[in-house]
C-alpha cells in the first residue's frame, strides 16, 4: 500500500469552498494507485479522490463516468495535473452494504434492516441499469446507504450501452465476476463489454457476502486457495463452474432468493428490478 501520498492541491480550493475554512483531511483508502481523503469543515464534507501513476488514469475515467452520468450534485470538481488526476464529491453519510448486514453476520436482530437495505440496494442499481448504465464493479462497500437511498460509488469502471467498451477491464473484484464475463476475459480480446446480467450476478454476490462473510463461491472445498493463483487462474476456475456455491446458510430464505441468481445461466438471470420485487416480497 505504501506511504499516503500528499494531498493535491489543485483540489484544495474546490474542498475549502464545499467545507469551509478550515478543513480537517482524514484518510481513509489508498489502494492501487488512487487515495481517498474525507474532507470536513463548518459547512460540510465532501470525499476527495487522487489517482497517481497508473492510478491516473483510472481516477479521471471515473470523473468522466460522474460527469457524463449526469447523477445530481455528484460530481463538484475533478482535474489533472502532469502526474495525478483528481476528482471531489459530496461525502455520502451513511452505512454501506456490508455495514447494514453486520447484525445479520453477529447473530443479532437485524433482518428487517438487512432486508430494507437489500431492496434500497437492488433499486439503486436498477435504477441504474434502466438509464443505460452498467457499474461494472459492484461488490459489499460500494452502495451507501443514505437518508436520501443508495449512492453507488467507484464507478471507475462504469459503462454505458452502446458506447465503445473500456480496454482493460478485467471484470471488477474477481470473487465476483460472473461466469461468463471471467470467459470473454481470459479469451484475451479486448475491449470487453460488462452486461447488466454481469452486473446483477455480482449484485447477488454482494449480498450473499453481506449476509455469511464469505465470498459466494467455496474455494476450500473445491482445494483452492485464491491467495496463490493470479486473478486470471481464478477466472479460469469461475469460468468452467469449478467452484461450488458457498454452502453457509445463515438466512436460507434470502439466500434462496441469490442462489438461482448466482448458479443460472446469465440468459435466465431476473434483472435487478425483479429482484427488486422478490426481495420486497419478502418483506411484506
Amino acid at each position: 500500500m505504501g506511504e499516503f501520498p500528499g494531498f493535491p492541491p489543485a483540489a484544495v480550493a474546490t474542498t475549502e469552498a464545499a467545507c469551509g475554512i478550515p478543513v480537517e483531511l482524514k484518510e481513509i483508502s489508498y489502494r492501487r494507485g488512487a487515495a481517498v481523503w474525507k474532507a470536513t469543515g463548518s459547512e460540510g464534507a465532501v470525499a476527495v479522490k487522487a489517482g497517481y501513476g497508473e492510478g491516473a488514469a483510472v481516477t479521471q475515467r471515473e470523473a468522466a463516468v460522474l460527469e457524463a452520468i449526469d447523477w445530481p450534485d455528484y460530481l463538484l470538481a475533478s482535474g489533472r495535473d502532469e502526474d495525478v488526476a483528481w476528482l471531489v464529491t459530496p461525502w455520502f453519510a451513511g452505512p454501506s452494504t456490508w455495514q447494514a448486514f453486520a447484525p445479520v453476520r453477529g447473530a443479532a436482530d437485524g433482518k428487517d434492516g438487512a432486508l430494507s437495505a437489500s431492496v434500497d440496494l437492488c433499486r439503486a442499481v436498477a435504477a441504474l441499469h434502466s438509464s443505460g448504465w452498467i457499474h461494472s464493479d459492484l461488490q459489499p462497500s460500494h452502495g451507501i446507504h443514505t437518508d436520501d437511498g443508495v449512492r453507488l460509488i467507484d464507478c471507475s469502471w462504469s459503462w454505458r450501452e452502446g458506447t465503445e467498451p473500456v480496454t482493460g477491464f478485467r471484470g471488477g473484484i474477481t470473487h465476483l465476476v460472473a461466469p461468463e464475463l471471467a470467459a470473454s476475459i481470459n479469451a484475451g480480446v479486448q475491449p470487453v463489454p460488462p452486461s447488466t446480467a454481469a452486473d446483477v450476478y455480482a449484485l447477488a454476490g454482494t449480498l450473499w457476502t453481506c449476509v455469511t462473510g464469505r465470498w459466494p463461491l467455496d474455494y476450500a472445498v473445491a482445494g483452492i486457495e485464491p491467495g496463490r493463483l493470479t486473478p486470471a487462474e481464478i477466472r479460469a476456475h469461475i469460468a468452467g463452474r469449478r467452484i461450488p456455491l458457498d454452502t453457509a446458510a445463515p438466512w436460507p430464505a434470502f439466500q434462496d432468493v441469490l442462489r438461482p441468481v448466482l448458479l443460472g445461466r446469465a440468459s435466465d438471470r431476473p434483472t435487478a428490478a425483479e429482484l427488486v420485487e422478490t426481495l420486497a416480497e419478502m418483506a411484506r
